[in-house]
């Protein structure tokens, strides 16, 4: 039999996967999950009894957390990357992870094929089959669910009719969980006017009286939490532990796919929207105008062109060489203010800080220059302009 490896979480797409890779294609399936902090240890162990369950022929969990922070959210951090404004490309960034290990343990123990069950109207398919085509092109994909058009419904009768039980209601929302948090689709997400009601967001709201934390950066990277030196994959992991139960960082993300239509996905990412901010706030005190401009713009195609799957392009190497190079005097500790459904941050403290008062004060004292250097200055800086106006009349 051929092998193919099914890139498996256990949920609905991929258990039809399951049964029709082994059924209807007489493919030998080993499935695989790749693990990018999103997992308990409970929750890895029922995702391969259900593989199991399924007829897999083998299962196997690989462990990307580490690889995926220090791959991919390093950066993320460094450029203060959220996408439209709003979204911490939370599963952008790991699908491009996920995929990347996959076609590589499909290289590993050779197999002809690789499945995934993406539809065909979403961003994964592309960044799947773009990572597959690359690493491994001389390897059949294999798309399902795409390739038959099914709806949910249609799945779940499949999956019934082949003894496996698969309730609507357990269909009724997509979870997708990580480090770098948590993507919520549903009826309400297929709407443009309709938002996600409190039962479908995975965290429930336990945290009400507002609580002052601490987060230290070294470089640029998040190295302790309220003091508590970690491993930054620790430092994430419990600032969201810490503040997902005030509801902070829920929020709704309209954006334009791959494919060219728009999507809305609810997420769930306390722990990136504060870190993000935090980092901002410190970069704002220890780098210079030009180096925020410059990374504001590197930044944006950086997290554009990894939400694209474009993860492998070696542009994406040179831009992250920048973005570690702007990080060598952003260190520092944020002081943030946790309430129910919002975070403030409150300032920052750092040795490289070039708001020191004795250059001056915003608004109130100068100390570096004189009221004469002003004068001058200002009179050579809009020297040009002036010329303008004279030249060209000041009339509309």
């Amino acid at each position: 039999m051929k092998k193919v490896v099914l890139a498996f979480s256990g949920g609905l797409d991929t258990s039809f996967c399951c049964i029709y890779l082994t059924k209807d294609l007489g493919l030998e399936v080993h499935s695989v999950v790749v693990n990018t902090g999103g997992f308990s240890d409970e929750e890895i162990a029922q995702i391969e009894k259900r593989a199991y369950d399924l007829g897999v022929k083998s299962h196997t969990t690989i462990d990307e957390t580490e690889d995926y922070y220090h791959d991919t959210i390093k950066y993320l951090i460094f450029g203060n990357v959220l996408k439209n404004a709003t979204y911490p490309l939370s599963v952008s960034a790991e699908r491009v992870c996920q995929a990347t290990a996959i076609a590589n343990y499909a290289k590993k123990i050779g197999a002809t094929s690789v499945a995934h069950g993406s539809t065909g109207a979403g961003n994964d398919q592309v960044r799947f089959d773009m990572i597959f085509q690359t690493l491994i092109p001389g390897v059949e994909i294999i798309t399902p669910i795409r390739d038959l058009k099914l709806s949910r419904e249609d799945e779940i009768e499949y999956l019934n009719k082949h003894g496996v039980e698969y309730s609507a209601e357990k269909a009724k929302y997509s979870i997708n969980k990580g480090l770098w948090g948590t993507s919520v689709g549903g009826a309400e997400t297929l709407t443009s006017n309709q938002y996600l009601p409190e039962s479908a967001w995975p965290t429930r709201i336990t945290s009400t009286e507002p609580q002052k934390i601490t987060i230290d950066f070294v470089k640029g990277e998040p190295v302790a939490l309220n003091g508590n030196v970690l491993d930054s994959v620790r430092v994430i992991q419990e600032l969201q532990a810490l503040a997902q139960p005030y509801g902070i960082g829920r929020d709704i993300h309209v954006g334009d796919t791959i494919i060219g239509i728009k999507g809305r996905v609810g997420f769930e990412a306390a722990a990136s929207l504060i870190t993000i901010k935090a980092h901002h706030t410190l970069e704002k005190h220890t780098l210079t105008k030009w180096q925020l401009s410059w990374k504001d713009q590197l930044a944006a195609f950086y997290g554009n062109y990894m939400h694209e799957g474009q993860m492998h392009d070696p542009v994406m190497r040179d831009i992250e060489a920048f973005l570690q190079s702007s990080q060598a005097t952003v260190s520092g500790r944020v002081f943030v203010e946790l309430h129910p459904y919002r975070f403030v941050i409150l300032g920052i403290e750092s040795d490289h800080d070039l708001m020191s008062s004795k250059f001056g004060s915003y608004g109130e004292m100068n100390e570096g220059y004189t009221g004469d250097d002003v004068k001058g200055f200002s009179k050579i800086f809009g020297n040009q302009v002036s010329i303008w106006h004279k030249v060209n009349g000041s009339g509309e």
